[in-house]
């Protein structure tokens, strides 16, 4: 399998390559936080994949550096959690999606290294993607540009495709200027596109289903020939129920996350994102070598991956393209 890497990187220079002697050198145990999204005692690829990267820049868990994992379950109990994480003085806190904007509410001068999936400039949480300002920096998951490799990749599959289904969270930062360019990557192919948001609850699990039953119902009535969900922590939750609905649909489906076609949609094409979480490591070490947040630009992702799920196209029917077989990163079977 073909695996390709793109690089989008803003401001490269000030993220150049980290001096690992320098963390084994540090006489200090120094403290990482991290503020995920799920329950107190849960676990997450995404910690591993911090833990992997800081273990790279020299920053070993007993030696010099101790990680304390923190969880909310959402806007509810977020600000709660992390007035508790500040308490033991981190020198530097990992925030994953919508933790974000907990810290941020905390007004502290405490640096954060964010992992967010809408644009964090819209999202008031840096004034700039080169010039961060402030104590947030970190690095944004929203990739404009692929929106339309996603709907190239559905009409290579289904060329009959002329109209386009998006379901979509409008409370997501950046989910505005998505739409936009989903609009203008959709009338280069000759493509309808129809919205339909799906206002959530603010917290997870999602416990209740009856504002996305009502969308999906609506999205059935569509006439629609295919479905594109944008990603975010909240719709992966509900990721399971629209999988299962795309199919029941006869509507081949894409996501810009992996784990969307791992769960039953029909492919995916976007960042890596453990990969972007261990990337984050490289943010932390500039910092706790003394490299203030607003220094360092918020970059987007360097590798993308396409990702199939061959059980879901024999549900729909439908055949891989080789030549798009052999392009996926992954495939499901």
């Amino acid at each position: 399998m073909e695996r390709r890497t793109f690089l989008y990187l803003l401001g490269a220079a000030a993220a150049a390559a980290p001096f690992p002697a320098l963390a084994q050198q540090s006489t200090r145990t120094r403290r990482v936080a991290w503020l995920g999204l799920g329950r107190a005692g849960g676990t997450s690829p995404y910690v591993e994949s911090l833990r992997d990267g800081l273990r790279e820049f020299g920053w070993i868990e007993g030696r010099n550096l101790t990680i304390h994992l923190f969880w909310a379950t959402g806007r509810n109990d977020m600000e709660a959690v992390a007035r508790e994480l500040l308490k033991i003085e981190p020198d530097v806190v990992v925030t994953q999606e919508l933790m974000a904007y907990a810290m941020r509410a905390m007004k502290s001068p405490v640096p954060v290294v964010f992992g967010f999936s809408g644009d964090p400039v819209d999202g008031k949480l840096v004034e700039s993607f080169a010039r961060p300002g402030g104590t947030m920096t970190g690095m944004s998951y929203l990739a404009l540009d692929l929106v339309g490799k996603r709907i190239e990749l559905l009409k290579e599959w289904v060329p009959e495709t002329k109209r386009l289904a998006i379901l979509a969270r409008p409370q997501h930062p950046g989910d505005p200027k998505e739409r936009q360019a989903s609009e203008a990557a959709a009338a280069k192919f000759g493509v309808e596109i129809v919205y339909f948001p799906y206002v959530s609850q603010s917290w997870l699990p999602i416990s209740e289903y009856g504002a996305l039953e009502n969308v999906l119902r609506d999205i059935a009535n569509s006439r629609s020939d295919a479905l594109m969900v944008f990603p975010d922590s909240a719709m992966f939750e509900v990721n399971d129920r629209v999988a299962q609905f795309a199919i029941e649909a006869k509507l081949p489906s894409v996501s810009g996350w992996a784990p969307f076609a791992r769960n039953g949609l029909l492919a995916s094409y976007g960042p890596n994102v453990r990969d972007l979480y261990r990337s984050l490591a490289r943010f932390v070490d500039r910092i706790l070598r003394g490299t203030k947040p607003a220094d360092l630009p918020v970059e987007v992702p360097t590798k993308l991956e396409l990702v199939i799920n061959l059980k879901t196209a024999k549900a729909l029917g439908l055949t891989v393209p080789p030549m798009l077989l052999a392009r996926a990163d992954e495939v499901i079977e």
